[in-house]
């Protein structure tokens, strides 16, 4: 994983959830696109983190041979169902898997930065420790933020966290109550967002609060 900074010229700025088009060109004229979640909050530069894919086109670039100062295409920001802002108010559910918490951590960041006193519960499944993303940031107290892993295929000695797979009895558990009307955004692959948004339905969550972003197995979007 790279988290990267971008010097964008004339960036007209972005909201907390959206995300953009980095277009690659060959010698040849070969170009390659890929869509990428934006990191970063409103108000902060620009930034993306890429998650390198074995087979990929882009990731592979962005995240081993990319230097400072190299330029390539971006376009956007894109995408405005997939956003929230301090004055959408809350409970705000927050739910990941794996790379999913791309866009959700900025929407964090936004919160932190506008200092919004909306509660937040955050709900973020991993395959090991190890690769829990942004980690030390997430580890980090914020008042009226809570912060819940589950880890799905490895756990650390002294664990003492989920170790399961994220399903509608796990929701149950952590969720806010249905009738708090949470905004609730979810992102991941796309099995772990349908299993996430039909568990919260099944929970009593009005669908229409339930706000989903998904990539496929390859890493696209």
């Amino acid at each position: 994983m790279r988290t990267i900074v971008l010097d964008v010229p004339d960036w007209p700025g972005h909201r907390a959830g959206q995300h953009l088009d980095v277009r690659l060109t060959a010698e040849d004229g070969y170009r390659a696109e890929r869509e990428y979640s934006i990191a970063s909050a409103p108000g902060e530069q620009v930034a993306i983190t890429v998650e390198r894919l074995d087979d990929g086109e882009v990731s592979p670039y962005l995240t081993e041979e990319l230097r400072v100062d190299d330029a390539f295409e971006v376009r956007g920001p894109l995408g405005g169902y997939f956003v929230w802002s301090p004055e959408d108010g809350g409970p705000l559910l927050l739910v990941a898997g794996g790379s999913g918490i791309v866009p959700l951590r900025s929407m964090l960041r936004h919160r932190d930065r506008s200092r919004s006193s909306v509660p937040v519960r955050l709900l973020y499944s991993s395959r090991s420790l190890a690769d829990v993303i942004y980690r030390a940031e997430l580890d980090q107290p914020r008042d009226g933020v809570e912060v819940v892993h589950t880890l799905t295929r490895e756990q650390s000695p002294g664990w003492t966290g989920y170790s399961r797979r994220v399903d509608a009895e796990l929701l149950a558990e952590v969720a806010w109550r249905a009738d708090e009307n949470a905004h609730t955004f979810v992102c991941g692959p796309t099995s772990f967002v349908e299993t996430v948004a039909s568990g919260l339905v099944e929970l009593g969550y009005r669908p229409e609060l339930v706000k989903t972003e998904r990539f496929g197995a390859t890493g696209g979007r």
